[in-house]
């Protein structure tokens, strides 16, 4: 490997580069276009859609690998990424910014999908079998600070915009374009500090013929496991309450009393759900891993699964009650996402326990397919429901929705041994 770089010096920017560009799909969208007067059946029905090139992220994954080198996939994507953000930011203050924001969202989407395969991949050659185990701890520590920031710090600052510009679009193109700007120096910046290594290079040799089949192989033996059924009714069926609520959670927040929701102004809802939110997430997180890790993950399921499901009885509360002040909301999200950090670790374990065997990472990326596709559906199709019964009927359905999730999970068949400390 010539001029191996400190992995301090890139796996921090590397991994919030992956993060900024999915929350901003995936979370502020959904708040921006709630402030630019979007009803909650478009904002669901059409950000869902943008889930799926993560979920089509299996099909295209090879050509990355043939193609060019991690490295130069992971630097190109993100400047092609700060080119979509500057679309958005163009888009806004136009008479028909939602078809040309949705375009170049959906450039981001794509592009981010395909960097989160060459950044996985370059962090797998830079770094040998040692050091990933060192150094994972840390690219994910660094992922949720981009989230927080992405939620939290740029969705108040969007409102801090609103309020000082009195110009809603304005605000929200001036955010996205500092977006723009920061993908176009992280994309200088890995240009230079990202080392290259030996072993990242193009596959040689490979044809079309052998690739193919290659790819029908991993397939074939990924629907051919034992328990595949119940394993992808579980990836589909898991998060069936949380892919209704996420669509529909910054909406509800975000609506005036009289129309249901909480009032809250964007920078509030920036604070609540971006900063308070996500330190419970990442706390429940984490206890999840040590819980698991200690008792394994059969012995630890279904207090997860109560964890993901049962908190979420706080938005049947928030939206009967509807509180004043920020107090109680914040205690509340806090609860919910404390819960779900916990619940999301049997998850993610799953995922990887089903994966183990030949064709390892092909097929952990294909669980990750059906892992947003089981996210997608369903959202497409919330903001409807719940612009036809309400806030608080929908928040209902979503409780009842968690027996699905039980349902699944009472199939499942795991070893007792896995995920517990050697």
């Amino acid at each position: 490997m010539r001029q191996k770089r400190n992995p301090w010096a890139w796996i921090p920017t590397l991994y919030m580069a992956e993060a900024l560009p999915y929350v901003a799909v995936m979370t502020i969208s959904t708040i921006m276009y709630k402030r630019l007067g979007i009803s909650n059946t478009d904002i669901a029905l059409y950000t869902g859609w943008l889930y799926l090139p993560w979920v089509i992220k299996p099909f295209w994954s090879p050509f990355v690998d043939l193609m060019k080198t991690k490295r130069w996939w992971t630097i190109t994507m993100q400047f092609i990424i700060a080119i979509g953000f500057a679309c958005i930011a163009f888009s806004l203050p136009t008479s028909f910014f939602f078809q040309l924001s949705l375009a170049a969202f959906w450039l981001v989407a794509f592009t981010s999908a395909t960097h989160d395969i060459a950044a996985d991949g370059y962090y797998m050659h830079a770094l040998d079998d040692h050091e990933q185990s060192l150094y994972v701890g840390i690219r994910s520590t660094f992922y949720r600070i981009a989230t927080v920031a992405g939620q939290g710090l740029l969705v108040i600052l969007a409102g801090f915009l609103e309020n000082s510009t009195g110009d809603i679009p304005w605000a929200w193109a001036i955010t996205f374009g500092i977006m723009s700007v920061t993908f176009v120096l992280l994309s200088i910046y890995h240009g230079f500090i990202l080392s290259r290594p030996a072993s990242d290079r193009p596959i040689q040799g490979v044809t079309a013929r052998t690739v193919a089949r290659e790819f029908l192989e991993t397939f074939r033996t990924f629907f051919t496991k034992k328990n595949a059924l119940v394993a992808i009714l579980f990836m589909l069926l898991y998060r069936l309450p949380e892919a209704q609520l996420v669509k529909l959670i910054n909406p509800f927040m975000l609506d005036p009393v009289e129309k249901g929701g909480l009032g809250l102004t964007t920078g509030e809802v920036g604070f609540v759900y971006g900063t308070v939110g996500i330190v419970g997430l990442t706390i429940g997180g984490i206890l999840g891993g040590i819980a698991a890790a200690h008792g394994g993950l059969k012995k630890w399921l279904w207090p997860m699964v109560c964890a993901i499901t049962l908190p979420d009885l706080v938005y049947v509360y928030l939206s009967y009650v509807q509180p004043e002040g920020l107090g109680i909301v914040n205690v509340c999200i806090f609860i919910e996402q404390f819960g779900y950090g916990f619940g999301f670790t049997a998850y993610m374990l799953y995922l990887i326990y089903f994966s183990e065997g030949a064709h390892k990472t092909a097929h952990y990326a294909m669980c990750t397919g059906f892992m947003a596709l089981g996210m997608m559906l369903p959202g497409m199709m919330a903001g409807w429901l719940q612009e036809t019964i309400g806030y608080p009927h929908f928040f209902l359905w979503t409780i009842i929705c968690c027996l699905v999730t039980f349902a699944v999970c009472a199939f499942l068949k795991i070893d007792p041994e896995f995920g517990k400390k050697k």
